[in-house]
């Protein structure tokens, strides 16, 4: 099992998770974040940092946002990894619950 960045984090990217991750299995895009379901050891240390809860268990993704499952393996395999908190954008705040994001996505 391990750890799924949802569509919560599309265009929020709050990076409060990153600095807890024992095994650096976090990945950054231009506009989220996803974790390496290869690297994660499901510690569970990122859910709770996570400000708006974009980050569950692989268990407990909604029927919904099971695409995201998929989506964090194979952007994990193209995206650099981060391990320092960075600034979140600008404009996050404004995208906190905001459905039907995953249009927005960037790659």
């Amino acid at each position: 099992m391990t750890f799924v960045v949802t569509e919560d984090c599309i265009k929020c990217k709050y990076t409060d998770c990153v600095e807890v991750c024992p095994v650096d299995c976090f990945h950054e895009g231009p506009n989220f974040l996803v974790i390496d379901p290869d690297e994660c050891i499901d510690c569970t240390l990122c859910e709770p940092e996570c400000p708006i809860e974009a980050i569950m268990s692989e268990d407990d993704v909604p029927e919904n946002q099971q695409q995201f499952i998929q989506l964090n393996a194979e952007l994990s395999q193209e995206w650099p990894v981060i391990t320092v908190q960075k600034e979140a954008p600008e404009d996050a705040d404004d995208w906190v619950g905001k459905p039907d994001k995953l249009k927005l996505l960037e790659r």
